[in-house]
């Protein structure tokens, strides 16, 4: 006799949610590194999926270097970003370059280390925040953003 079991009503309403891992990677004279996505020519930090037998920390350095070609020390958690509309929820880490030369990948048309003005000249808000609260020294920040704006807390 085969028995099948069924998942409890709520499990299947559960929304699934996915987990991105970017790094905020800080060169001596303050200048930040940044990718434009060869998907939507929009500047973002280097970052990707974060795969299911790899730590945080490793995913960072590993979508950092595919991206762009720079191999990182991962420092510290400064923010986790939630994008309510897609359910991506964005581990984002400060990191030093310790090696490799800057270079463009299939997800990346360029690549640039920015000052923090230019960073808030070239990002749309909800990426430019997680460079800007990397620097601040006051995270780990927890905020949300619909995709384009910062949601406020509360």
């Amino acid at each position: 006799m085969l028995l099948y079991m069924s998942q409890p009503q709520e499990a299947t309403s559960t929304p699934l949610h996915s987990v991105s891992v970017a790094g905020v990677v800080v060169r001596e004279d303050g200048r930040l590194l940044a990718i434009r996505r060869a998907d939507n020519g929009t500047w973002e930090l280097p970052g990707g999926v974060l795969e299911l037998n790899e730590t945080p920390e490793a995913g960072v350095a590993r979508e950092v270097w595919e991206e762009t070609g720079i191999h990182v020390e991962v420092d510290e958690l400064t923010g986790v970003y939630k994008n309510t509309t897609r359910g991506i929820v964005a581990l984002v880490f400060r990191c030093k370059p310790s090696g490799g030369n800057e270079r463009t990948s299939s997800e990346s048309t360029a690549v640039s280390w920015l000052t923090p003005n230019e960073v808030s000249d070239r990002m749309s808000e909800v990426y430019a925040i997680r460079l800007l609260d990397a620097l601040d020294g006051a995270g780990p920040h927890v905020r949300s953003h619909d995709g384009k704006h910062l949601i406020p807390a509360g």
